[in-house]
């Protein structure tokens, strides 16, 4: 297949393109090629997307395939513009984020989403609404011919958000040490690994599938996912687990960013983000690798990031060290 994807020298967008490539397609890039370089044997188209000549340089061409992750509208539109007419299949990567709410575990595609932005370049607090926007753009100009992906959390190989990473990394880097871990063993986590979602879309261009579908990964209980990182880890030191309530009267972030719990979220309204039903995509031929090969492939990438870096996502050892000797006996 002759695919075009928009971006390809981040993270998705390379790992589409690379696995693209190992299948014997012709793969072309458009991207600022400032997050780094293409995929082996892909072609660079470098171009800024804010820029109204940013598609003249792209081949006047038929393309089987169009990859897009962008969340902002402006530039979604102006691909669709540009190639809408010209794609046999297009794939918009979108987010569980387009949906209002996330309090049902087992929601599915037919949720209610969120009401689309009218911005054409918002900024990060209309994320959701943004990707609501790309979406309905897409269904506009290429609906018959479309796969929306609305993705949990990505994780694997390649992952510097450290959220999927922040545990493994953990475990590795003080296995005699206390770990303070939440009790809460059976909320439920969820992540899909870059390389598995990246190969369901290709597959899904290639077999001319459509339609829209929430991806997300297995749904794994918060206690046997820190069983998992331990044992992958090597950590053997005590676990020291925290209440869910003294937690948040600690205000510790949830989720995501610095001297977070990553991966974890008990906030009120939140009890189904990480267990959305999944059922449609995996219907549709979405395969997982086992959790263990995961765990193991992101420690392997965190080691060689460092496991002592300043981290994105994840408790840091002081803040850790200090919720530990707070803690009620």
């Amino acid at each position: 297949m002759e695919i075009l994807i928009l971006g390809g020298t981040a993270w998705l967008g390379r790992e589409i393109a690379t696995q693209a490539v190992a299948r014997g397609h012709a793969v072309t890039c458009l991207a600022r090629g400032e997050s780094g370089g293409v995929a082996e044997s892909a072609t660079l188209i470098a171009a800024d997307r804010s820029s109204p000549d940013a598609y003249d340089a792209v081949p006047d061409q038929e393309w089987d395939a169009v990859f897009e992750v962008s969340w902002q509208p402006r530039f979604v539109r102006g691909a669709l513009a540009a190639f809408g007419a010209r794609a046999k299949h297009w794939t918009y990567v979108s987010s569980v984020n387009a949906y209002e709410k996330y309090d049902t575990p087992g929601a599915d595609e037919s949720a209610v989403l969120r009401q689309p932005t009218d911005e054409d370049t918002p900024g990060q607090e209309l994320y959701g609404e943004a990707k609501v926007a790309c979406e309905l753009a897409s269904v506009e100009t290429v609906g018959d011919r479309l796969v929306i992906a609305r993705a949990g959390l990505i994780g694997g190989p390649g992952d510097k958000s450290d959220r999927a990473g922040a545990w493994p990394a953990r475990a590795a880097r003080a296995p005699e040490e206390p770990m303070l871990v939440p009790d809460t063993p059976d909320l439920a986590t969820s992540v899909i690994d870059v390389r598995d979602l990246a190969s369901w879309l290709l597959d899904c261009a290639t077999e001319g599938r459509t339609g829209t579908f929430d991806v997300r990964g297995p749904i794994v209980s918060f206690g046997e996912w820190i069983e998992l990182v331990r044992e992958v880890g090597g950590h053997t030191g005590p676990v020291v687990l925290a209440p869910r309530d003294w937690l948040v009267e600690q205000k510790v972030e949830q989720y995501m960013g610095p001297d977070s719990l990553a991966m974890w979220v008990v906030e009120p309204g939140f009890e189904g983000w990480s267990s959305r039903s999944g059922e449609a995509a995996l219907k549709a031929g979405l395969t997982h690798r086992s959790r263990r090969e995961f765990v193991t492939d992101v420690l392997a990438y965190e080691r060689e990031l460092g496991l002592d870096r300043e981290r994105r996502a994840g408790l840091s050892p002081a803040k850790e060290q200090e919720l530990i000797e707070s803690l009620p006996q």
